[in-house]
């Protein structure tokens, strides 16, 4: 089942590579995503006993983390036939593959049991997504790729070091290979504390460079302001997702070793670093997509925060993830609708476009709505949540200092994205061809709408599911 999951993408991979040129390789994309949505279902749903030397194992953990990448995968999926007719002169191949190994790698680092496996999967991540960032062929988007390409690197060997401390860590606690993470749990008090806290440092500074941590991040303006908007979905929602899996396993297996708390406490700094440098580089920005890169700094920053407050509140940033997921889904594909109606991502050059675009004006704005944790949206739920806990749990400070960057976030984007949807268009400005289709604005009304039923209502099987997740990432079994 769980190889299934892994090698299904990839087996398409090589199907859209040897098929003939056309648009009907991109049709491959969303039969590969039902396909795979459905073995994570039934993956997550069917109890089977598991082997004791199985290198891979769908948990609550990597099962609500691969959960959500792959509806989020599915809906861009279902998107890319519509954009990719938009854009006849790209290699559908190149970018097929592409899409098909960032599915494979997400699961493979969601199954994985053991460190140094789920850092294969973080680094062949990045390596199958840096020719997606290079799409648009330019020279912009050839510094973005080798800045992605380089800075994700160096974060992902810091991070390869900080799992050698770990492993070494439980080589003097008298734990041998192989070092599954359920083993380095149980095993976690024989560690060594100062191995630990040393290989968490640089596991989270590995690792927070992959989601975009502040001041880890500067990859990021680059990457989402040079790529289409379907690349930039997967990155926001898949890429940073996968990283903060990766940094909470990680997170467990010091917990569980009686370090938690400082392990929280640099998280909780992290967290809120990250908050307050989105919040300087939001005001006055004058770049759409480098406005939502931001965001995602700001969001990552969010879950590391929840993470760092523990108790409920790590409940909370598990489900932000997912939150998270389907709002950047809106707004990075109604953005890229936007900026083709423009043909430019400058706010300056941009005015009024729920009049010119009005399905992805109006999907736009609800996505603002949705991302700066306004009611009645799954966001808004995360982040009550974990302001909640936050206070109840004594962190009066950082709760007041989370409260109040959030307002500050909400007025910069704002100030921002108000005028590019509400003002009036000029007749001065660049106008395309382009209108809003049902394939181009389908996707992203089905993320809004999940966003929406999520914060009103939890099926209980998805909130047993969060629950069992949260146990575990916290070093409890």
């Amino acid at each position: 089942m769980y190889l299934a999951l892994i090698n299904l993408p990839l087996l398409a991979a090589l199907v859209v590579w040897f098929m003939k040129p056309g648009i009907r390789r991109a049709r491959v994309l969303p039969v590969i995503g039902s396909l795979h949505l459905a073995l994570v279902i039934l993956a997550l749903t069917t109890t089977y006993r598991l082997r004791p030397d199985a290198w891979f194992r769908l948990d609550p953990l990597g099962g609500w983390i691969l959960l959500v990448v792959s509806v989020l995968f599915i809906l861009c999926a279902f998107y890319a036939p519509a954009y990719l007719a938009l854009r006849p002169e790209r290699d559908y191949a190149v970018f097929g593959v592409c899409m098909l190994g960032f599915l494979s790698m997400a699961s493979l680092t969601a199954a994985s049991r053991h460190p140094g496996v789920l850092w294969v999967g973080m680094e062949a991540m990045t390596l199958v997504t840096t020719p997606l960032i290079y799409y648009n062929h330019n020279k912009r988007s050839l510094e973005a790729t080798w800045k992605f390409l380089m800075i994700g690197s160096v974060g992902l060997a810091l991070a390869l070091l900080g799992t050698f401390f770990i492993a070494y860590a439980a080589d003097l606690g008298g734990l041998g290979e192989p070092l599954y993470f359920d083993r380095l749990i149980a095993k976690g008090s024989a560690m060594p504390a100062n191995w630990l806290k040393a290989g968490f440092v640089l596991i989270l500074v590995g690792y927070g460079t992959k989601m975009g941590l502040a001041p880890l991040h500067t990859w990021k303006p680059d990457a989402y302001g040079e790529t289409p908007g379907i690349v930039g979905t997967l990155l926001a929602g898949g890429v940073t997702s996968c990283a903060f899996l990766a940094l909470v396993r990680m997170y467990s297996v010091v917990a569980a070793a009686g370090q938690g708390e400082f392990a929280r406490g640099l998280l909780v700094a992290m967290g809120l670093l990250s908050m307050a440098w989105a919040l300087v580089f939001m005001v006055r920005q004058h770049d759409l997509r480098r406005l939502l890169a931001y965001s995602s700094v700001e969001h990552v920053g969010i879950l590391a925060f929840g993470l760092g407050i523990g108790g409920a509140a790590t409940r909370f940033a598990l489900f932000h993830v997912g939150a998270n997921a389907m709002v950047k889904i809106v707004l990075f594909l109604a953005s890229g609708n936007i900026v083709r109606s423009y043909s430019s991502h400058g706010v300056q050059e941009i005015s009024g476009a729920i009049r010119r675009v009005p399905v992805s004006g109006w999907l736009f704005l609800m996505g603002f709505v949705a991302i700066t944790c306004s009611p009645p949206f799954a966001p808004f739920v995360a982040i009550f949540g974990i302001s909640t806990a936050a206070i109840q749990s004594g962190h009066l400070v950082a709760g007041a200092a989370f409260l109040v960057l959030l307002g500050g976030l909400f007025v910069a984007m704002g100030s921002v994205v108000l005028p590019v949807l509400l003002g009036v268009p000029s007749h001065t400005r660049t106008r395309t061809p382009y209108r809003d289709t049902f394939g181009t604005t389908a996707p992203a009304a089905v993320a809004l709408l999940l966003a929406l039923v999520f914060g009103l209502w939890l099926p209980r099987p998805l909130d047993a599911l969060l629950t069992r997740a949260a146990a575990l990432a916290e070093g409890r079994p």
